[in-house]
């Protein structure tokens, strides 16, 4: 191993069970779910007592070398092979087994056999075949997998590695970074960061981690107010489990917006132009420490368990450090986005269900999109007006966490507890309540059944829509249209009006020079949220003279959710050309990921599959671009720049 530079990083981290559930006696709220079907792994006949990972990072091959050990123990007897998940990118060198505490032959760790198969475009099925005396009743063995990475990143010299762990040490003399994370976590939650990344403290128990040239300007953002929004989301759902709340800013070629990990967020640096969103970003984020990291939906064909409960946890902090007109606001310009995609879906995709099937080979990502976030956050509302108080709600879900924390639950354990823990609403069967059905919200097609009420966020909703209105009429007034500064909006009330502007598309060229000679300016000078919704409605419109502000926002915005969105409008129009030009001039800066899906746009080449009746560009709903994009798997990293490496030149995986 001498040819590899160091540091090493060890995390240790227990199992996170996933409660067997059986279908006998009688039919439940939701369909048990036996098997995961993203996963090609046979996780029900082990359980994992303890994980542990060292690896080596090496930036000058792009590489990464290392093994993990599984401490394991079989569920059910006669069971001969373990089958992981595994990745074409991994390497297999060997792999290992022993019995902790045996004596004699059994102590000898003797290489097993073992073959990868073909899974899906996004994994692969690694098969190892037991040795007879391991499978034994309530006795652990241990797996060692030593592999290297085909592709990845690597560490040289001056470069700080973080890790989704409680706790972290270094030695600078060896160069190693260990970690460790006491609590059980999915392993989609295990993630790793490494770059020229600096911290300051904005907390008793937060700081934030960004390249130098960025750390001033998050800092500011941010101030206090991660520790404020800490106090209130502990005030409504008790204790927060994971220690440190920190928060690592990435480069703007990051592929998704944020990402919830344990003790360390992930967030595109992009987002930092926009104080509301970033705002909305990072509590959403926090929210996950109770609902989806805590408590975490055991299949991906009910991510609306996370991603539903946190978005109305986010909802419920807002609410309290911001008034409920700043919440109601955020929530319209959600919900708008909601209804526009079932306009572009129909109402009977199977997409827009909150329990959604999907066929082997699917990649769970592209099931990512605003009906797992908007509709379940809309079915989480309609169970807290059945309470008939927030309050009691709200003690409810501090029950919620406390009963399944640390485990995987499917809708029926969730259901099932709102029903124990309210039994007058059980008595009065809410659950089969005509047109409302608690099945219905699961497995029916389209919007939600019912919407919270929003009307107090009229004071900031209510001027948006008359300037609307106003430019809808023949000809628009220029004199009333003046009375309304965009200026003094937030960004929330601005993307609302370019939205629904957006939503009247195509306007007359009159209407666009007029909207223009009012806007164009003065939207420049804001951040990327609004500028982009401006300049789609420029390119829906075929607005020739503004478009040098579509090469310049291209030129200086390298993120997905502010490029893919303007090159499907570029290419869905007559403007393909233009794009195509202004691909070749800014493709060195993008993602591969980003680059090979703006090529799919641009050239046509088939896309990922999809399950039926889904579309190929959904989205993780923390991203505010207006046209959803799906949160991505990461491609090979780019070629490594000369000289010093800063982060934006890395590729991290979350």
């Amino acid at each position: 191993m001498a040819q590899f530079q160091r540091p090493t990083l060890c995390c240790c981290r227990k199992v996170l069970t996933v409660p067997s559930k059986s279908c006998e006696g009688g039919q439940g709220l939701g369909q048990c779910r036996l098997v995961d079907i993203a996963s090609a792994s046979n996780f029900h006949c082990f359980k994992l007592r303890h994980f542990h990972l060292d690896l080596r990072l090496n930036f000058a091959v792009k590489e990464i070398t290392g093994w993990q050990v599984l401490e394991l123990v079989a569920l059910q007897p006669g069971v001969q092979t373990l089958v992981l998940d595994t990745h074409p990118s991994l390497l297999i060198h060997s792999i290992d087994c022993k019995v902790p505490g045996s004596t004699g032959a059994q102590d000898i760790s003797p290489s097993l056999t073992y073959r990868v198969d073909p899974f899906t475009d996004y994994g692969s099925s690694l098969n190892i075949s037991l040795p007879a005396y391991v499978i034994r009743p309530h006795r652990a063995f241990q797996i060692t997998v030593r592999y290297t990475t085909t592709d990845g990143p690597a560490v040289p010299e001056g470069v700080t590695v973080l890790m989704s762990a409680s706790r972290s040490a270094y030695s600078k003399q060896d160069r190693v970074f260990q970690f460790s994370m006491e609590y059980p976590v999915p392993a989609y939650l295990v993630a790793l960061v490494a770059g020229d990344l600096q911290h300051v403290d904005i907390g008793p128990r937060s700081r934030v981690w960004a390249e130098p040239c960025i750390l001033t300007c998050a800092v500011s953002k941010l101030g206090g107010s991660v520790e404020r929004w800490l106090n209130v989301a502990e005030d409504l759902f008790g204790p927060y489990v994971w220690g440190r709340y920190d928060i690592v800013f990435l480069p703007p070629s990051f592929p998704i917006v944020a990402m919830e990990n344990p003790c360390l967020t992930f967030i595109i640096s992009s987002i930092l132009e926009s104080r509301e969103f970033l705002l909305i970003d990072v509590i959403h984020e926090i929210a996950h420490g109770w609902f989806g990291n805590a408590v975490t939906n055991a299949t991906w064909e009910e991510m609306w368990l996370s991603e539903g409960l946190a978005t109305y946890a986010q909802r419920r902090i807002t609410t309290e450090a911001y008034g409920e007109a700043f919440t109601c606001l955020e929530t319209v310009f959600r919900l708008d986005a909601l209804h526009r995609q079932m306009r572009l879906l129909g109402d009977n995709n199977p997409v827009s269900k909150l329990q959604v099937k999907f066929e082997p080979g699917i990649n769970p990502s592209s099931l990512m999109n605003l009906f797992t976030y908007e509709k379940g956050f809309c079915f989480v509302s309609y169970l807290s007006q059945l309470c008939g108080n927030v309050k009691r709600f709200d003690s409810f879900l501090r029950a919620y966490i406390e009963q399944f924390k640390f485990s995987s639950v499917v809708a029926q354990d969730l259901l099932d507890f709102f029903l124990g823990f309210f039994p007058e609403l059980k008595e009065s069967c809410v659950a089969q309540r005509e047109g409302l059905e608690f099945e219905r919200w699961l497995n029916g097609c389209g919007p939600p059944l019912c919407e919270p009420d929003l009307s107090a966020g009229g004071v900031l909703t209510g001027p948006v829509q008359s300037l609307c209105d106003l430019w809808a009429s023949e000809p628009p007034d220029p004199e009333a249209i003046a009375n309304f500064n965009l200026s003094s909006w937030n960004t929330f009330q601005t993307v609302l009006f370019l939205d629904r502007l957006l939503d009247r598309s195509p306007l007359s060229h009159d209407v666009m020079g007029q909207l223009s000679r009012c806007y164009s300016a003065q939207l420049d000078e804001m951040n990327a949220e609004v500028r982009i919704r401006w300049l789609q409605i420029v390119v829906r419109n075929s607005f020739y003279p503004d478009l040098p502000r579509i090469r310049g926002f291209l030129h200086k915005h390298t993120s997905r959710m502010y490029t893919v969105p303007l090159y499907e409008d570029l290419c869905s129009g007559v403007m393909k050309c233009f794009a195509a030009e202004v691909f070749y001039q800014t493709q060195a800066r993008l993602h591969p990921n980003l680059r090979r899906t703006l090529q799919q746009i641009l050239f046509q080449t088939s896309a990922l599959p999809t399950p039926t009746g889904s579309v190929p560009s959904l989205q993780h709903p923390t991203a505010s671009s207006p046209s959803p994009t799906p949160r991505d798997q990461l491609g090979p990293a780019d070629p490594p720049t000369t000289g010093t490496i800063a982060l934006r030149d890395v590729n991290v995986s979350a």
